[in-house]
């Protein structure tokens, strides 16, 4: 929360122009899940020009409340989001989960385009119109993707797969540089390609 927190103080944000986009994973990545969750929903109130993408994590979440699978989500720090959520002083005591976030969930994209670029948590399979590529590819795909210099049409901006740094092709933009494990977190700025990095 305390990086997520300096590299926004660190942006000169033209809001009545630019579009803030968030490229998912905003849970079980550490002891304060809920505040994260709860600063992007008051940083959406105040920037309306902003676009929250769906990570794989918080498709973890919704397989969990839906009982599809809860064990993926137990396993790959979900306990650490439940215990946030469950450390916050509400009454009534109910669901753990207050239902503005789980709006919040419920709102996250899948993907977000501009006549430049697509922007996408995980990555894209090749030869596969945007509107038809697979939800599973989206959140979860790696060296697949990673590993293709599939022109997509457009420069494709993702997370999901840690770099040292950022990584930039002609065809991707990598900007996940692993601040889960104590690294960077990193912010780019298009189309200049300028990182911020806490």
């Amino acid at each position: 929360m305390d990086k997520l927190g300096t590299l926004i103080d660190q942006l000169d944000i033209e809001f009545e122009r630019d579009t803030v986009v968030f490229i998912g994973d905003y849970i079980d990545r550490g002891p304060r899940s809920f505040e994260v969750v709860e600063y992007l929903i008051n940083f959406k109130k105040r920037y309306q020009n902003t676009i929250f993408l769906k990570g794989n994590h918080e498709d973890m979440l919704e397989q969990y409340l839906s009982g599809v699978d809860r064990f993926a989500f137990l396993a790959n720090g979900g306990q650490q989001t439940l215990d946030s959520y469950l450390d916050q002083d509400r009454t009534p005591k109910t669901f753990p989960i207050p239902d503005s976030h789980l709006d919040f969930f419920k709102s996250l994209v899948l993907f977000f385009e501009t006549d430049q670029y697509i922007f996408v948590h995980a990555g894209l399979k090749k030869k596969i119109p945007l509107d038809l590529q697979n939800t599973h590819d989206l959140l979860w795909i790696r060296s697949e993707f990673i590993h293709s210099d599939y022109d997509f049409g457009k420069q494709v901006v993702f997370g999901h797969t840690p770099f040292q740094e950022p990584l930039v092709l002609p065809n991707k933009i990598g900007i996940d540089t692993g601040a889960v494990y104590g690294k960077k977190l990193t912010c780019i700025k298009l189309p200049e390609i300028e990182f911020y990095q806490v």
